[in-house]
């Protein structure tokens, strides 16, 4: 593979998986092509989503109730997935001595869902997408910068503070 592609295919996997792979193979290309489709993928699914809980929350009588109504389908969805893809159940032996953070992943899920839901028929969707887009790398970097939630420190570098600022100044031009 060529060195420039390479490189490209590293920045996409990082580093750590590159290495871990054994360098840039034509399996860790593809690899690293479809994980950039599924992320474009995963993207185009929450305006989606924002968009169709905005109708449901019309029907039901507001956003929340439309949050909750999807995170049930939600979890309905999620369960038979887990249940067809996995051998058993879920390991619930370690559930105690989780940390408290390890716990806030569903209430970080119920805020982007109503408050998506809300927000939709108000903003538009670009701009809802580019505020939470904002939101979303801002949040990154504060999560990798400190070492937040058991992630590894990764220190703000002028290249992320630029971008982190090109975010705000985006998504303020989509108004």
């Amino acid at each position: 593979m060529p060195r420039a592609s390479a490189s490209v295919t590293c920045r996409l996997l990082s580093k750590r998986s590159c290495d871990a792979a054994g360098g840039v193979t034509d399996e860790v290309a593809a690899m690293a092509i479809f994980y950039l489709i599924l992320a474009v993928f995963a993207g185009g699914m929450l305006p989606l989503q924002a968009a169709t809980n905005a109708r449901l929350a019309d029907s039901l009588g507001g956003p929340v109730w439309a949050a909750a109504l999807s995170g049930l389908v939600l979890t309905i969805v999620l369960t038979l997935v887990a249940s067809t893809a996995s051998r058993g159940g879920p390991r619930l032996d370690g559930l105690g001595a989780l940390p408290w953070w390890a716990w806030i992943g569903g209430f970080c899920g119920a805020v982007l869902l109503s408050v998506s839901t809300a927000l939709i028929p108000r903003l538009g969707a670009e701009q809802m997408i580019a505020l939470i887009m904002t939101g979303q790398v801002l949040g990154s970097i504060a999560l990798d910068n400190f070492g937040l939630v058991g992630l590894a420190p990764q220190p703000l570098n002028l290249k992320h503070a630029i971008a982190g600022g090109l975010l705000i100044i985006g998504a303020a031009l989509m108004r």
